[in-house]
């Protein structure tokens, strides 16, 4: 599977587990959880809460792929760029994991999850 793909599925798994994080009626005509029914914002949040860490998944690539308990190595975080497209120089870690969030994010909302604006951006 992707590093993006582990991404989402740990989005959707994580959904699952709180359920509040679902559309209730999408989940209901469909009987699964897609990308669509989940609120991205509510799922990170409250992994969050519940985490013994502060991460702050907002801002950082790192603390949303260790909310997610996925690998948030370099070497992951380069395999993710690649994959994305990203043209940077990947040993300017800082501008790469900038990037890489956005992108996460924009990805997640291109694919159904509702995304704020906000982090988008």
């Amino acid at each position: 599977m992707s590093v993006f793909g582990s991404i989402m599925s740990a989005i959707v798994g994580a959904a699952k587990a709180v359920g509040g994080a679902i559309s209730s009626a999408a989940s209901a005509a469909t009987g699964s959880t897609a990308m669509a029914e989940v609120d991205v914002e509510a799922v990170m949040t409250k992994l969050a809460a519940e985490s013994k860490e502060k991460l702050d998944w907002r801002k950082s690539i790192v603390d949303l792929m260790k909310l997610l308990k996925l690998d948030s190595s370099f070497t992951a975080r380069k395999s993710l760029a690649q994959e994305l497209g990203y043209t940077g120089d990947t040993n300017d870690s800082a501008t790469m994991n900038i990037w890489l969030h956005k992108q996460v994010m924009q990805k997640l909302a291109a694919n159904g999850g509702k995304v704020p604006d906000s982090l988008k951006s």
